[in-house]
């Protein structure tokens, strides 16, 4: 009997396809705190939003979008502020 464990590739976005699940993804990774985290989220949510759309909306070229989003650059606040504001977000402070 073979009972090899097969793995797949994992994508959160396969997963997102409703505005509450995209904002608990989010949020989840906001809880834990690691902007890293906090960038591949925002980048799966672009994805899911069509990155086409979301290039015009932010008036970001491509480059400059791939940019902010590679994992050795920093996502600045007014960034973080634009993507949320396109896919209707905002940042709050809720108590622990």
């Amino acid at each position: 009997m073979n009972n090899k464990l097969k793995l797949h590739d994992y994508d959160p976005l396969d997963f997102l396809d409703t505005d509450e699940k995209m904002i608990e993804y989010l949020n989840s990774e906001i809880e834990e705190g690691d902007i890293f985290y906090i960038e591949k989220a925002l980048e799966t949510i672009a994805r899911k939003r069509d990155i086409t759309d979301f290039i015009k909306k932010t008036n970001l070229s491509p480059h400059i979008l791939n940019t902010i989003l590679e994992k050795n650059n920093s996502l600045e606040y007014k960034t973080l502020q634009n993507f949320l504001s396109i896919i209707n977000m905002h940042l709050v402070a809720v108590p622990k």
